[in-house]
């Protein structure tokens, strides 16, 4: 490999020492760094964690600036986790080549981007080899400052990588539906083409008025009744039900009541990118969409498709953080030759504000209680998957939702709740 700067340990660890030096953000350094390994024109990166600046930039000013998370949504969905990915994809408003890579599975749902020049000769394999290895270290590091930062930092964190990730997902799936339906009309074998032409103007039409009017409904966050909530669903995948590819089936609640207008809004995001994201699969015929409503609302998803969507999967790892973000879980279980069941559970009560119960572990689960200990302990995700014999990806996703279920936004806090509760020996160490 010619790549000078990569080529022996020491220079390697050199490059690496240089990103890390920097307190700020990691693209400009990183940029740097990967100038020899990957020559580009700008880089892009999407953080997993709660950043608080999710999407950063580097390179040309002209180009970098005008990347938009929209556009590395689109690419996440095509990169898998740990495999680089080099092809052209839609970047600053023009299709473009680009190398990415996503996280290895201990830390899913960080992505890099890199935008190459025009003509730039293909990357070859042992340069990509190199790159995803810098990038799984770099965005494990990065995460490891997001867990160890000051709560109220992580808390306003939270909040604006949380409403920034809404608003790219709300989008990305609403024109993600929109095209897929576009592209099964002009594909339908029983329309002609004036009756193609006239569907997909009409779907079109109906899109863009949507998108217009899309600010002026979501600012509206009261109540909704469960079937009225389920029926905009419906509306809002109606493209895909009828010209997609596959065949949609809903089943919606059976008992009426209200939905707190942040469950509503999540439960239909989560459908629309679980949906989107099965279509993807080859193979899938039929997608069963279910609700029910009881002291949560339980919002299912099965396909009966190859059955090897995995939890790393970038696009699962936005639903599960959509999910958590009211107070939920979400799981995924993949049966090869059997298709993939998605199933969130997303709690009414904490959503409608209802004072919290008077044990404030009630709401955990005995695994959860389990890191809870481990957490009040000190303990790192890498000490509790070894403690507890699971990955430190199911660590980390055990975490959020013990942060969520007890309404605080950092370790050390949850470590404070576990030691007032009298949960764990009496010299605990909180880690904040």
């Amino acid at each position: 490999m010619s790549e000078a700067r990569w080529s022996t340990v020491p220079a390697a660890l050199e490059s690496l020492r240089e990103v890390f030096a920097v307190c700020g953000g990691m693209a400009e350094p990183l940029s740097r760094a990967l100038a020899e390994l990957v020559p580009h024109r700008a880089l892009a990166i999407l953080t997993g964690g709660c950043a608080r600046s999710p999407m950063t930039v580097a390179g040309e000013p002209a180009l970098a600036e005008r990347v938009t998370s929209a556009d590395l949504a689109h690419i996440a969905a095509t990169v898998v986790v740990g495999r680089p990915w080099e092809g052209r994809a839609t970047v600053a408003g023009e299709q473009r080549p680009v190398v990415a890579a996503a996280a290895a599975p201990e830390e899913p749902g960080s992505l890099l981007v890199l935008v190459r020049a025009e003509g730039a000769p293909p990357v070859d394999a042992g340069a990509l080899a190199v790159l995803q290895g810098i990038w799984d270290v770099v965005a494990l590091r990065a995460a490891q400052r997001i867990e160890d930062a000051e709560p109220t930092d992580l808390t306003a964190s939270r909040v604006a990588a949380g409403e920034r990730a809404r608003v790219a997902t709300e989008l990305t799936d609403a024109h993600g539906a929109t095209l897929a339906g576009l592209l099964g009309t002009l594909r339908a074998r029983n329309l002609d083409d004036r009756a193609a032409r006239r569907a997909a103007t009409d779907l079109a039409a109906s899109a863009l008025v949507d998108l217009r009017s899309a600010a002026e409904r979501e600012r509206v966050l009261g109540d909704e009744p469960a079937h009225e909530a389920f029926a905009r669903l419906r509306g809002e995948l109606d493209p895909l039900v009828h010209y997609g590819s596959a065949r949609l089936e809903f089943a919606g609640p059976e008992a009426d009541g209200a939905l707190p207008g942040p469950v509503a809004q999540a439960a239909r995001a989560i459908v629309r990118g679980t949906v989107l994201t099965m279509l993807e699969q080859d193979g899938v015929e039929r997608i069963r969409v279910s609700w029910r409503l009881g002291d949560d609302l339980a919002v299912t998803v099965r396909d009966d498709g190859p059955g090897e969507l995995a939890e790393q999967a970038l696009a699962v790892h936005a639903l599960a953080e959509r999910a958590r973000a009211v107070g939920g879980a979400l799981e995924l279980e993949s049966e090869p030759g059997w298709g993939t069941r998605v199933l969130a559970r997303l709690p009414l009560a904490r959503a409608l504000g209802d004072a919290p119960h008077d044990d404030p572990l009630a709401t955990l689960n005995p695994r959860e209680l389990e890191v809870l200990r481990h957490l009040a302990r000190g303990r790192r995700n890498r000490q509790i998957a070894e403690e507890l014999a699971i990955s430190p990806n199911t660590v980390k996703f055990h975490v959020a939702n013990v942060l969520a279920k007890l309404g605080v936004a950092s370790r050390g806090e949850a470590a404070v709740v576990a030691r007032d509760a009298g949960l764990g020996a009496a010299s605990l160490q909180a880690v904040s």
